[in-house]
């Protein structure tokens, strides 16, 4: 159970001030320096609750404490409140660098504390239930995974039937559930028909766009070959496995790969392209293989906008849901990359429809009716 808090500080003057505000509800540890605190953080990791930390110390500062406690992977379970008159801006940026969780200067006031203690222990217990239930979803998946390639010899069947076990897959790995892949199944579509009415040259048909939808579900299964160690990090990713991460579009092509023979092949290459291109930008600076304006297959660009737009509106244990609005106008800004102006205009037209969609989706978390060509 974490109980503890520990206080951090050279002055016994100020350890003591925020003891006399939190011994009533925590058992208080103290420590006059990082080593000191490092080392009862070591022998009691899984009991503290939050650490409050001075900056200014002799021995280790508290900076040189956080980047010791990033360096060990102790960061993440519980909060780090940085509690210093340092003025500087630098210093106290250094601190959230590190992984601070929130600053508060001195001298400190008694019910500041408490809330801000109180708020900071509900996120982490918040995040942490999350990281249990992404744990456990993703045993399953793994399951669902293993199953799908044991039985692949079996599963001569209709194409509708093999999406939709990949679509539980994807489905598993998502921990906001349904609500992910359903939405961007249903934007694609609303999308593909404007495109189709707008810009005609693209071929795009009503059984076509059909097909692009089925294989936005898809557009993530990549992750399900990633690692937990990195996948469920709870504190920010390295370059180096921010760039592991990235590779799920490939990882997913291969996937896709492997099950081409039990899919039609209209089907299949868009299968392939949603998952293997559909992080790749208009102007290049996308990912895995840096395609830029028309060498992005409409599928992977229609899915691509999608993608993005509902995640911006989807809660998540890092961030809020994002008002549809705002969402909106920061896709049409460029905050989220950049898109044809084609794939931008049916995105303006289609506003009253994504929204309403949105709703829908959001009150029966059950995929809805999709506007048909001639509604539009």
């Amino acid at each position: 159970m974490r109980d503890k808090i520990l206080v951090v500080d050279d002055m016994q003057t100020n350890r003591q001030t925020l003891i006399d505000i939190l011994q009533d509800a925590y058992v208080v540890l103290e420590a006059s320096n990082g080593m000191e605190a490092l080392k009862t953080v070591e022998e009691q990791l899984g009991e503290i609750a939050a650490i409050f930390l001075d900056i200014n110390m002799p021995e280790m500062n508290g900076i040189t404490f956080l980047k010791s406690m990033n360096e060990k992977n102790y960061l993440g379970a519980f909060p780090v409140l940085v509690v210093s008159s340092e003025q500087s801006v630098e210093q106290i940026a250094e601190c959230f660098e590190y992984g601070a969780s929130d600053y508060i200067r001195k001298p400190v006031n008694t019910e500041f504390v408490k809330q801000r203690l109180d708020k900071l222990l509900s996120l982490y217990e918040q995040r942490n239930d999350y990281k249990e239930k992404a744990y456990k979803q993703n045993l399953a998946l793994r399951k669902q995974y293993r199953l799908l390639k044991q039985q692949a010899i079996q599963l001569k069947k209709n194409q509708e039937n093999i999406i939709n076990i990949l679509g539980t897959v994807v489905e598993y790995r998502n921990l906001e559930g349904r609500m992910h892949t359903t939405r961007v199944k249903g934007f694609t579509k609303i999308l593909g028909i404007y495109m189709m009415k707008l810009y005609p040259e693209y071929g795009l048909t009503g059984d076509k766009i059909k097909a692009i939808a089925s294989a936005a579900v898809l557009h993530d299964i990549g992750k399900v070959m990633l690692s937990d160690a990195v996948l469920l990090k709870p504190g920010k990713l390295t370059p180096e496995e921010f760039e592991y991460v990235k590779s799920h579009s490939v990882k997913g092509y291969d996937i896709v790969e492997s099950i081409a023979d039990m899919l039609e092949d209209d089907y299949v290459q868009y299968c392939k392209e949603v998952v293997r291109w559909h992080h790749e930008k208009y102007d290049g600076s996308g990912y895995p293989d840096g395609l830029q304006k028309e060498e992005i297959p409409i599928s992977a660009q229609l899915v691509s906008i999608s993608d993005c737009f509902e995640s911006l509106l989807s809660e998540s244990v890092y961030k809020g849901a994002i008002p549809f609005e705002e969402a909106y106008n920061m896709i049409l800004q460029g905050e989220c990359g950049m898109f044809s102006y084609k794939l931008l205009e049916c995105f303006r037209k289609a506003k009253n429809d994504l929204e309403k969609y949105a709703k829908q989706v959001e009150k029966s978390m059950e995929e809805t009716s999709i506007p048909t060509e001639t509604e539009i």
